[in-house]
């Protein structure tokens, strides 16, 4: 289905629980509102035209902005206020996926062996995991 839009329309192509996929149209000359997502990172993949993706920095006091034409993509993170500008006619995909679990973890250290003493270890029998070798 369709969806009108002061600035042109949105088609939802793909809606799951782990990825959106939108084909959008810009008209020339209009943009969408000033915005940002919580959890999910908002990807722009240009199918035809010239579009500008402006995004403001929570680290800095600054407004990036990013040109796209035909073939061209970019990803703006959870959390940043953004907007797209349409330069011409803008026929593109909006895509949408959460932070990844993969990029979960924060580590405060780095990991390795224990130093007590009474453990000495001898390297040369030490997997690549860390799991001592069984010679039998």
């Amino acid at each position: 289905m369709i969806y009108g839009k002061i600035w042109g329309s949105t088609e939802p192509l793909l809606v799951t629980p782990f990825i959106e996929v939108h084909r959008i149209f810009i008209e020339a000359g209009t943009h969408c509102s000033t915005h940002k997502h919580e959890y999910k990172h908002n990807m722009f993949y240009v199918v035809e035209g010239q579009l500008e993706i402006h995004v403001t920095k929570e680290d800095y006091d600054l407004e990036d902005v990013t040109e796209l034409y035909d073939g061209q993509y970019t990803t703006v993170r959870p959390g940043e206020y953004h907007k797209f500008v349409a330069v011409t006619d803008v026929e593109a995909l909006e895509i949408y996926y959460p932070e990844p679990l993969s990029a979960d973890i924060i580590r405060k250290d780095v990991g390795g062996f224990a130093e007590t003493a009474n453990t000495v270890v001898n390297l040369e029998t030490v997997t690549p995991y860390g799991e001592p070798q069984n010679d039998d």
